[in-house]
This record gives C-alpha cells, structure tokens and sequence, in this order.
C-alpha cells in the first residue's frame, strides 16, 4: 500500500493542480456535499458541508481548515479532506476565509470564529450535532484552529462557548514560531501586538480540549518542534494532548494521507479516527 501511495504521490507532483488531482481520485459515494454556503458578509465567507450517508451516531462535527501560508488557499480543494471524515462517519464543514494581503492577523482567526458560529446556529439541519465540534487544520490551518481552541476571545466574541470545542486534531501546525522572524509571515502577522499574542503555545492552559498533534519528521517548512512544543506546554497546564510524530513524511504527505489513495503514506487516518471515537460520549 504504501508503494502505491508513493507512486501515485509522485504522478501528482508533476501534475499542475496535485490537489485538484487528488480531489479526482477519492470516491463521492460516502457524502452528499453542500456547496458554496455562507456563514458571513464576505466573499469569501463561504462554507463546504459534507454530511455522510451513514452518520456516526455522535453527531460529531469535524471543522477543517486548510493551510496556504495565509496567503492562498480555496475549499473546493481540500474536497478529499472533507470526504475523508464524511466516509467515517462525521459532518464535516471545510470553510473558506479571508486571505493577506486582504487581512492581516488575526482576520482569518476571526472568519474561523465566524464560520464555527455559523455551525453552531445551523449544523443541526445538516444532521450534526452543535455540542460536538471538533477541530482539525493543516499548516496554517492548524494554526488557526489551536488558537480558537485555546484563545477563549475568539469564540466568545462569536457567541460560542469553548465547551462546543470537543477535541482537536492538528496536522503540522506552526504553534510555537515567531512571524516577525521570516519574510513570507512578517508582513501578514504586521497587525499582531506581540509575537507571543500569534502563538498557539502561549495559551496552553488546563481545562482545553484534548488535542491530537502529528508531524512528519521529514517536514522542513513548518518544523515538527511545533507541535512537540504544544503538547509538552498542554501537559504542563494539565490538558490532554498527543504528539504523534511521523517517520519519513514531509510537510505536504500528512496532508494527502488523509485522503484513501495515500492512507499507506502515513497512519494520518487511523490516528484521527481512534481520536474522535475516543471523543465520543459513553452509552
């Protein structure tokens, strides 16, 4: 298996849209998906909802947000991740957000925010549950989904309480970097009081949902410390958190790992499912 995920891997980088591409390659069968909804005034306040044919019975809510440097990025890609949930089970949401240079830190924190409220007030009708949300994002976007986690402000100014935060599943975020210190995240952080005020890892604290951190030890744009930092940070503030890091993958492969073709990349799927079945209330 994992032969053939590196072989198709490789097809895909010499393809001209390698996202698009794996879109093509994962099947639609397990979800009917609703496109292009709005959760705010902006255009691209925009949401994906893909609800499963057999739904788990948790109603959990998996709401992933994509990376892209801040800077690119757009849902229709990320198709693959939100089958990849939907065929377990879960509604899954995958949110557009505002980008830089349109916005700057911390915008696209607040457009997550924003979309979650919208999950709050609306998922109910797409047969997810309101009180079980969990969190998910790679790269950039685990970044913004630790710190809705952990930064109380963001939710609150939403009207969402933390407590409809269930778990989070964080795919090579950068959680402990100082943007003033690299020229591709200076400018778009500019707005930013501090860098600590960036920085997932300064809101550790006791009482976060629990958090489920991987990272290919192969990763040389956002460095695997990252996460081992915020898990080590959790644990000392009493939370529960898992670092799980990930041998021979790089940065892009825990990504594409999530979708069926590549699961022999990298156990990203099996480490995700035992998470949200460990989320679920007992019987």
């Amino acid at each position: 298996m994992f032969r053939a995920g590196a072989v198709a891997l490789g097809a895909l980088a010499a393809a001209c849209s390698p996202l698009k591409a794996v879109n093509v390659l994962v099947s639609g069968e397990t979800y009917v998906r609703e496109a292009g909804l709005s959760y705010g005034p902006a255009a691209r306040h925009k949401l994906d909802v893909y609800r499963p044919r057999l739904a788990d019975p948790s109603g959990t809510v998996v709401v992933f947000f994509y990376g892209g440097s801040w800077r690119r990025g757009a849902r229709a890609d990320y198709a693959f991740a939100g089958a990849a949930f939907a065929a377990r089970g879960y509604v899954t949401v995958v949110p557009d957000y505002r980008l830089f240079p349109e916005v700057r830190f911390p915008a696209f924190v607040e457009d997550g925010a924003r979309a979650l409220a919208w999950v709050r007030r609306e998922i109910a009708a797409h047969g997810g549950n309101p009180e079980r949300i969990v969190l998910a994002g790679h790269s950039a976007g685990a970044h913004t989904a630790a710190l809705l986690a952990l930064d109380r402000r963001y939710l609150e100014a939403q009207g969402v309480p933390p407590a409809a935060v269930v778990g989070t599943i964080g795919l090579a975020g950068p959680y402990n970097f100082d943007p003033s210190a690299y020229r591709t995240t200076r400018a778009v952080f500019a707005s930013a009081p501090n860098a600590a005020e960036t920085r997932p890892v300064t809101f550790a604290r006791e009482g976060a949902a629990p958090m489920l951190l991987l990272h290919g030890l192969e990763d040389t744009t956002v460095l695997p410390k990252n996460s081992a930092d915020l898990a080590q940070a959790l644990e000392a503030a009493g939370a529960p958190a898992r670092y799980v890091p990930l041998e021979t993958i790089g940065h892009i492969a825990v990504l594409l790992a999530l979708a069926k073709p590549f699961e022999g990349l990298a156990p990203v799927m099996p480490e995700a499912e035992a998470f949200l079945k460990g989320l679920a209330p007992e019987n």
